[in-house]
């Protein structure tokens, strides 16, 4: 009788822990198709522009190189991205790598982008949606270990989706706010400016006219201001464009270069304003 009673109680237990995990993970599916929706209906259509090669007359020779390149005279203009890819990431400088699943959605016309990265243990998320950045980190969906904004994670995590324009590469071409500068046969400067935001990237151009290393500075937390590196390869032809599958991300510190991620993109699509 009292074995009966033990395993009823284990059993109703569990089934709570499990009811519990499922719950978690149900509100953060229906909160994630949330942020997707708002996101992309933020953001105009912009496909209806073109590219052309006039538009690189005023450019520094390597940039020019670069859009001559990735696009082709007269491509759409890219209004969101959708995007998945595989990888490992790491918490921390003498931490492991461990295996990482990610899920990307990103607008171009209003700035922002959202993403979520899973692995065996934990789920983070990633965003710059309504002009503000967000970074969350759960355990199992339930319990928050992370859960930070303010304004250095505005200017992060808006960093972020310009610096994967190299995704999404008409994104990068001149405007009102994105503006290309002239450093050296090799290497060029990129400002953008948005909502009280001055951001910039020194860029890397192979001779073919790829971009291999964006670098900039970046908060690593509340307060400390950081070298942060963008490196990119692989590149692959994708809807009559050229953009790379493989990136590095890491923090160039005193002590050393603290790499902690390496994306390899899965699938990619342009211009389907919904989840996949």
């Amino acid at each position: 009788m009292k074995y009966k009673k033990l395993m009823i109680i284990t059993c109703s237990i569990l089934g709570g822990i499990l009811l519990i995990l499922l719950i978690g993970k149900i509100n953060s599916i229906i909160q994630f198709n949330r942020n997707v929706k708002t996101l992309f209906s933020n953001s105009k259509n912009i496909s209806n522009k073109n590219f052309n090669y006039a538009q690189l007359d005023s450019l520094p020779e390597p940039v020019q190189r670069y859009f001559k390149y990735v696009l082709k005279d007269g491509q759409p203009y890219i209004s969101s991205v959708r995007m998945t890819h595989s990888g490992q990431f790491k918490t921390g400088f003498d931490k492991d790598w461990i295996n990482i699943k990610g899920e990307q959605y990103a607008s171009t016309e209003k700035p922002g982008f959202i993403w979520k990265g899973t692995t065996s243990m934990f789920t983070a998320y990633d965003s710059y949606i309504e002009n503000e950045g967000h970074l969350a980190v759960s355990l199992w969906n339930i319990y928050n270990v992370v859960n930070a904004k303010g304004n250095n994670y505005n200017q992060g995590e808006l960093l972020r989706w310009l610096g994967e324009s190299v995704l999404y590469p008409t994104n990068f071409l001149p405007s009102e706010k994105l503006k290309w500068f002239a450093i050296d046969a090799e290497t060029s400067k990129l400002t953008f400016n948005y909502n009280g935001l001055s951001l910039f990237f020194i860029v890397t151009f192979n001779a073919l006219g790829e971009i291999t290393q964006m670098q900039t500075k970046r908060y690593m937390d509340e307060n400390k201001l950081e070298t942060w590196v963008i490196k990119v390869a692989d590149y692959k032809e994708k809807y009559n464009m050229i953009v790379p599958t493989d990136f590095e991300v890491l923090w160039r510190l005193e002590k050393g270069d603290f790499s902690y991620a390496k994306f390899k993109m899965e699938k990619i699509a342009y211009n389907i304003p919904e989840k996949f």
